[in-house]
């Protein structure tokens, strides 16, 4: 079990961790600061999620990740003010939407 005293937050809220969902739409209006969680459901057999720096997210390159989840219900607590990058490393779901970035406040 996480313990964090932040907010909670649904990546794509029903949709999930998915192709074809706009994250940037997602993240509007949406505050993210150190000690929340960033909960990502997927299909572990379809998806993963890389944390990456700012160049393989523009790019979807997947060379050079921070960290790698594949269980499917991943719940990441953010631990640094600043920005975040995460895509997808599976073929090319990157290319197709599968990306997000934050801007995480203190």
């Amino acid at each position: 079990m996480l313990i964090s005293e932040g907010t909670e937050h649904i990546v794509g809220d029903s949709s999930g961790w998915e192709l074809f969902t706009n994250y940037s739409n997602w993240t509007q209006g949406r505050e993210f600061h150190v000690g929340d969680v960033l909960v990502f459901n997927y299909k572990s057999d379809q998806h993963n999620v890389m944390q990456v720096n700012s160049t393989a997210y523009t790019n979807c390159g997947t060379d050079n990740y921070t960290s790698l989840f594949t269980k499917g219900n991943d719940s990441i607590i953010i631990s640094e003010v600043g920005k975040l990058w995460f895509i997808c490393g599976v073929d090319d779901h990157c290319e197709n939407g599968q990306k997000l970035s934050i801007n995480v406040a203190p």
